[in-house]
């Protein structure tokens, strides 16, 4: 057996010779190789130093299968370190003084040794690809049936990282290219970060024409709706606090031809450029009215650039042409220097001039109307889902939130389940303008919806969903990005507020409530509270709401010390007012937003700190000079006396004084001594002579001016212009 397992190691030898043991032979190096194992016995630990099948003296001498106890290990069989043999036989670790090694001198190129083992690092999440703050700008256009694959391609994130959305929201989806619904692309392309804009195909829908829809915009006080009741043989200009338009109003006017045109009413004001934007978005016509007498002023400029943002044609209204300081001529030629092509110069803008009042015109105005209509030939579909536009929104008592509407497309129909904004809920009920109850809402026609789970904001999109569920998983989805990007624009605005001077954090905070009658006069008087911010007082709207004012809405004014703002609204009930009056909040209620504006200019004056200003109270000229000798030590040195006479204001002792010579400054300092007729005053009035001493200056002349200084505070001023735009100046 011996025998074979030396063949199979490839020993060839014969029998005899393998099982006869062989004498050991005597190595001439003796001497070294017994020097060589003490070393060895001084330095490797026992458990090193037996090897069953190789020995350091076979090694040694060639022996090939002379087996003793091994006292010398074989050298070139050991490539690992002492610590890793010791932590294989579970031996004590070896001190780090061992276990450290000399680096290497080999350059970059030299092979890294791990002499510690490997520790597990904290998990850090990868850099996301894309910030937040670039998403917020970027819309995408959706639609329904599209894939994952075009989802992925549109909005640039991978098709793993949408499917994953996908399962998150609970839809199920087999193949990338599978069909989505709309609303399920609205939710995974908002939990991506990224705006939507929905697309409605109308293959196999039933197109057909449908009415204009017609804004009316101008300056405040130019007619607009006055020229709407004559159309509609109304008086709803008479009913309005203080003779202004202050809210978006829709109607529908039967025209003498028998066509419908849907009308807009839009405020005038500088405080309602967000209505007269909103109207300008959903309208198909703008029809700016221009008074006659007064021409084309700051909102009737601002209607036209709203206009032409919307890319929407514009018919000149010239009214008031009957007074007598009418000229319509003028009007003309300022609407041409403004930049409107009109007709008579070869645009394709059509002027006509009315008279409100007179109803002269209204025959012309309607002819151009239907005949801009015509050329743009509208049409829209009328089956399938409905889309529709919030023109503005309320709270009603007994109803809850209703929402005024105009139907773009589709056919809205009582029942449905709508998302409006980030708002939900079931219509119960659709009402026309005149209050009547309807069943369905088509096209081009303004409605108001009553079902919303909550208010919606003015100027925000209706689509129908299927269900319930659907309609409430949309509208959260859409919360949660409505509240990202609120918190990204305010951590945005709270970067740039560190990179400001110091100055500006001296401004003293007004905080404000701001409750009124609809929603779209809450945002335009936010709107135009904000703009009294000035660089002492910052307006803090901590709060708005629609209705009236509430329990909650004092208990938060005491809380944070905030005014409370009623606009058009019912006065509050006695034992609110006792308990705001109590807690001295002051509520402001108003209907006109000119006296709005107004008292609440005046409020953030006297709020206003005021910036500390010196100003010449008063000058006295020197007519001559007294010396009064000082006759011992404790009545002081020689004083100098002005005797002056005071030229205009008055000169006080309190203040400082400056010492001008030639139009020069020789001296400013306090007053030691100021007495009229030997007897010692505090102040001296114009027209009176007095003596004067300065401390601590006595180079007088004849003919020097005395100027007294004050330290006066200056508070901002409230300025409103003609056209109703207000500021506060510095």
């Amino acid at each position: 057996m011996a025998w074979r397992e030396l063949t199979k190691k490839g020993v060839r030898t014969s029998l005899s010779r393998a099982l006869t043991p062989v004498p050991p032979r005597p190595v001439v190096g003796s001497n070294f190789s017994s020097a060589i194992e003490d070393v060895i016995k001084t330095s490797i630990p026992a458990s090193l130093r037996c090897i069953s099948e190789f020995s350091s003296r076979s090694a040694l001498w060639g022996s090939a299968c002379h087996k003793v106890p091994a006292v010398l290990p074989l050298m070139r069989y050991f490539h690992a370190t002492p610590e890793l043999w010791a932590r294989r036989n579970n031996n004590d670790p070896v001190s780090e003084t061992n276990s450290k090694k000399k680096p290497s001198s080999r350059g970059k190129f030299a092979k890294r040794v791990r002499t510690e083992p490997p520790v597990e690092a904290p998990y850090v999440p990868p850099r996301p690809k894309r910030t937040t703050k670039s998403l917020l700008d970027k819309t995408i256009d959706i639609f329904e049936g599209m894939t994952i694959v075009e989802l992925a391609k549109r909005t640039g994130e991978s098709r793993p990282t949408l499917q994953e959305i996908l399962v998150n929201v609970g839809e199920k989806v087999e193949s990338e290219f599978d069909p989505l619904g709309i609303d399920i692309a609205e939710l995974v392309t908002m939990e991506v970060g990224i705006n939507v804009r929905r697309q409605h195909s109308t293959e196999g829908t039933e197109i057909l024409l449908r009415p204009a829809v017609v804004t009316v915009m101008g300056h405040v006080d130019h007619g607009k709706t006055s020229l709407l009741d004559s159309l509609r043989q109304t008086s709803v200009a008479a009913k309005e606090a203080g003779g202004i338009t202050q809210h978006l109003g829709a109607f529908v006017v039967s025209m003498q031809s028998g066509a419908s045109i849907t009308f807009l009413d839009t405020p005038g004001h500088a405080a309602f450029s967000a209505m007269r934007a909103r109207g300008a978005a959903v309208t198909d016509i703008v029809v700016l009215v221009v008074a006659a007498d007064d021409g084309v002023m700051p909102q009737t400029l601002e209607a036209m650039s709203h206009a032409k943002a919307a890319n929407v044609p514009v018919v000149v209204a010239i009214n008031k042409c009957d007074k007598p300081a009418a000229d319509a001529e003028r009007v003309k030629q300022q609407l041409a220097s403004e930049g409107l092509l009109l007709e008579e110069i070869g645009g394709d803008v059509q002027v006509v001039e009315v008279s409100a009042t007179k109803k002269t015109g209204l025959d012309n105005l309607e002819e151009c109307l239907l005949l801009q209509a015509e050329m743009m030939d509208l049409k829209a579909r009328i089956d399938g889902p409905a889309q529709a536009y919030v023109v503005e929104a309320r709270l009603d008592r007994g109803r809850g939130p209703l929402a005024t509407a105009i139907v773009k497309a589709g056919t809205l129909v009582c029942g449905q389940h709508v998302v409006v904004g980030s708002q939900w809920g079931r219509i119960r009920a659709i009402r026309d303008m005149v209050g009547k109850l309807t069943e369905k809402a088509t096209p081009a026609m303004p409605v108001e919806i009553e079902g919303l789970k909550g208010l919606p904001m003015a100027g925000d999109d209706i689509i129908v969903v299927d269900s319930d569920e659907r309609a409430r998983m949309l509208s959260e989805g859409r919360k949660r990005k409505f509240e990202k990007d609120r918190l990204s624009k305010v951590n945005d605005g709270a970067t740039q507020n560190l990179e400001t001077s110091e100055e500006e954090f001296k401004r003293v905070e007004m905080p404000i409530i701001v409750k009124a009658d609809v929603q779209g006069t809450v945002q335009a008087v936010t709107d135009a509270l904000k703009t009294l911010n000035s660089p002492q007082v910052f307006v803090n709207v901590v709060h708005v709401g629609v209705g009236p004012i509430s329990q909650s809405d004092v208990d938060l004014a005491k809380a944070c010390g905030a005014c409370i703002v009623g606009f058009n609204i019912r006065s509050p009930p006695s034992s609110i007012n006792l308990e705001a009056t109590q807690a001295g909040t002051k509520i402001v209620l108003h209907r006109v937003i000119y006296h709005l504006l107004e008292e609440m200019g005046n409020l953030i004056v006297d709020k206003a700190p005021g910036t500390c200003e010196t100003q010449v109270a008063g000058e006295a000229e020197v007519l001559n000079i007294f010396e009064l000798k000082g006759r011992s030590k404790a009545k002081g040195d020689d004083v100098k006396i002005a005797g002056c006479r005071v030229i205009d204001g008055f000169v006080s002792k309190s203040t400082t004084l400056r010492l001008m010579r030639s139009g020069e400054v020789v001296f400013e300092g306090s007053c030691a001594s100021l007495k009229r007729e030997k007897q010692d005053v505090d102040t001296v009035r114009k027209g009176n002579e007095c003596g004067l001493v300065i401390s601590d200056w006595d180079d007088l002349q004849i003919g020097d001016v005395i100027q007294c200084l004050e330290q006066v505070v200056r508070k901002p001023k409230f300025i409103s212009s003609e056209s109703g735009a207000v500021r506060i100046e510095c």
